[in-house]
């Protein structure tokens, strides 16, 4: 099965987007070759540049009371495990407590490295780091993997409270949603929404096998996805011979 997200808001949006990114970071940086490390500084500075969002700590930080208040409302619920509702607060503390720590935006720290800097200044210029224009960086990538490795690990601590928080509440976002088939009629599906609950965030999972992409839209009004068959040039056209299902989960 693919799964596909969609967000309902900015915040959810640039929660994903970073997700991403995190999730492409830790595959590069245990890797060795030079050019792996060259990518994962480039994603570095991509979280950098997606982090700088004024407003994403405080997101943060909101919703992880969010669900801390939720979650201590469940003491004395015969129906809850203590000692797992003990250890899911327990994680929401901790990692509130470390993105409360953390200074500015993510990555300030990073930001002040003028060996980096220079790096970020030139690496999205076609060809912009070759060992003419950035020697020490040539150097740098010529240093054995392991101690790339240390350098990374090291940079990317400094963004570690982010992803901690990032992936507990996103992890929260998804286990609150309850999954279930739908049928898509002529290759299109709809479905009101209760105005007083509007969803974060929509799941999508859909067999591969079908060979259709779904093109979802949706407001705190509606949701809306077309199944898509992708022609003999790529362009994608509505599958409306085709009575599919998919399943969807809304998280809120």
């Amino acid at each position: 099965m693919i799964l596909y997200e969609y967000p309902f808001g900015e915040s959810i949006r640039t929660m994903l987007r970073l997700e991403h990114l995190f999730d492409r970071l830790t595959t590069l940086m245990w890797r060795e070759a030079p050019v792996d490390h060259h990518f994962a500084l480039a994603t570095i500075f991509e979280v950098m540049d997606v982090a700088s969002r004024a407003d994403l700590k405080s997101d943060l930080l909101r919703d992880l009371d969010r669900y801390k208040a939720q979650f201590m409302s469940y003491r004395g619920n015969p129906a809850i495990q203590e000692s797992v509702l003990d250890e899911v607060l327990a994680r929401i503390e901790r990692v509130h407590h470390g993105l409360h720590q953390l200074q500015g935006k993510a990555g300030q720290t990073l930001a002040s490295n003028d060996w980096l800097m220079s790096i970020r200044s030139r690496i999205n210029i076609p060809g912009g780091t070759c060992e003419f224009d950035l020697p020490a960086y040539y150097a740098w990538q010529h240093l054995p993997a392991a101690q790339r490795q240390t350098d990374l690990q090291q940079w990317v601590a400094s963004l570690s409270p982010l992803a901690d928080a990032l992936k507990l509440m996103l992890g929260l976002l998804r286990d609150a949603g309850h999954p279930h088939m739908v049928a898509a009629p002529c290759g299109q599906y709809q479905q009101s929404l209760k105005e007083n609950r509007s969803p974060l965030l929509l799941r999508l999972r859909i067999d591969p096998g079908l060979g259709l992409i779904p093109e979802i839209s949706a407001n705190r009004l509606m949701v809306s996805v077309r199944l898509m068959r992708p022609d003999a040039e790529g362009k994608l056209k509505i599958a409306s011979d085709v009575d599919a299902g998919f399943e969807l989960t809304l998280c809120a």
